[in-house]
């Protein structure tokens, strides 16, 4: 997406009780690798740095164990402890589980030669993204030369309901299950154009499913303009999604979808699998 503003962050870490019941409810559950992952998540643009304190907040572990996690990968490269304020922060060896992901995503390496081809043709910025629960994380994306702001990258997640690829993929899933994400979704207006209320929400996923693509307007974020359609896999349920973003200063709604929506259509059912 084109963006002008920091973006939400709208992950939503389980809290310690919800962590416990889920380990009491799955005997085969690693606590201790849970707990590693919990301590690396604690980590973002809101925290960059934590003292050792603050990770057993983030975390809701004690000192004692909070200290066993943070010392163990510091040991394994994964954070950095600085000598004289004592706090932790990321390393870039924690980019290598998406470094990962992306050379062995099978979706990643279908998709790419038809994202490079309609970021050629529309020369505007082209994303891939999937869904992860009441959010859509970017795992490829093509900018365009009239991006003036890069806050969002490979891994940004922002959340399903007011994200254009984010209701494309919920269009193709049945009703009840497409409103059951939004209802585990923390539903709130981030500009005066964003679509939030169920109702309202509800008929946005009919019309997307209707048309075959969705279109979000300065619903995150002003000027910003995007359509997308979702990518199917074998049984056709919906896999990810693709977008084109574009500026609301350079094309009305109106020429967004008139433009864009057959390009951005034919490009999903490219790299869909049925």
């Amino acid at each position: 997406m084109s963006m002008s503003e920091t973006p939400p962050r709208s992950r939503r870490r389980a809290a310690p009780e919800e962590a416990q019941q889920t380990r009491k409810e799955d005997a085969l559950m690693v606590n201790s690798v849970e707990k590693a992952f919990r301590v690396l998540s604690a980590f973002g643009r809101q925290h960059q740095t934590l003292s050792l304190s603050q990770v057993a907040s983030e975390t809701g572990m004690d000192i004692s164990s909070a200290q066993r996690f943070t010392h163990t990968l510091n040991k394994l490269g994964y954070l950095r402890k600085d000598a004289q304020t004592k706090r932790f922060e990321l390393t870039a060896r924690t980019l290598d589980l998406g470094y990962h992901f992306v050379r062995s995503s099978r979706l990643v390496d279908r998709a790419m030669p038809y994202l490079m081809h309609l970021s050629k043709e529309t020369e505007e910025t082209i994303n891939l993204t999937v869904r992860d629960g009441t959010e859509i994380i970017f795992v490829s994306r093509f900018l365009s030369r009239n991006v003036l702001n890069t806050d969002v990258i490979i891994g940004t997640r922002m959340p399903v309901y007011c994200t254009a690829p984010g209701i494309a993929m919920l269009s193709r899933l049945p009703e009840d299950e497409a409103m059951a994400v939004i209802d585990a979704s923390d539903l709130k207006p981030y500009t005066a154009s964003t679509v939030w209320q169920r109702d309202a929400l509800r008929e946005k996923i009919r019309q997307a499913a209707a048309q075959g693509y969705a279109t979000a307007f300065e619903e995150v974020y002003l000027s910003d303009a995007s359509i997308a359609a979702p990518i199917l896999d074998h049984r056709g349920q919906p896999e990810a999604a693709v977008n084109i973003a574009v500026s609301c200063s350079r094309y009305s709604r109106e020429e967004v979808v008139s433009r864009f929506s057959s390009l951005v259509v034919a490009t999903a059912h490219a790299v869909s699998r049925i």
